[in-house]
């Protein structure tokens, strides 16, 4: 390789170093998604096969773009490693719900619901019940559940119970 070449290649490769760090540094907080955690769990039975689980939670919008919800469902993930989707009760269906079962306590946060906006750096408490066709003793020995929430643009975010 020629002397002369050395340097200017050295000036370009710095440079576009340069330039993708820039590039880099502006995309940052542009991703969609969710991060949150479980406040409180509540599970009570409907009948021999049935069951409702509640779940409290709080979510936090850590990017730059808001999160639309699409769809969200609970998934009960057993301890044979086996997933269950949850029917996910709606906001009228949920505050009947906890009048009709007082095993559950009180209702502490608004159902998340499907095209409701989460600003960007935003954070919310929201509650999810669903319905699961199995008995209550399965929900107890779960090994977790699984908060499933689909933003209208496709990206999935999952949080699981700890």
């Amino acid at each position: 390789m020629h002397k002369n070449l050395l340097a200017p290649m050295a000036i370009g490769v710095g440079l576009i170093a340069i330039l993708v760090t820039g590039v880099l540094y502006k995309q940052r907080g542009a991703r969609v998604g969710l991060t949150g955690s479980f406040l409180k769990v509540r599970t009570a039975p409907l009948d021999d096969n049935g069951s409702v689980a509640v779940v409290d939670f709080r979510v936090t919008n850590p990017g730059k773009v808001r999160f639309v919800v699409r769809n969200i469902k609970l998934v009960l993930d057993d301890p044979d490693g086996n997933k269950y989707d949850g029917m996910t009760v709606a906001e009228m269906d949920a505050r009947r719900l906890f009048e009709a079962i007082p095993l559950l306590g009180q209702k502490f946060n608004d159902t998340l619901v499907s095209t409701e906006t989460i600003a960007a750096g935003a954070s919310v408490d929201r509650m999810l019940a669903a319905r699961f066709d199995a008995p209550e003793a399965r929900l107890l020995g779960r090994r977790r559940f699984i908060l499933r929430i689909e933003d209208v643009d496709g990206p999935v975010t999952e949080i699981p119970e700890k």
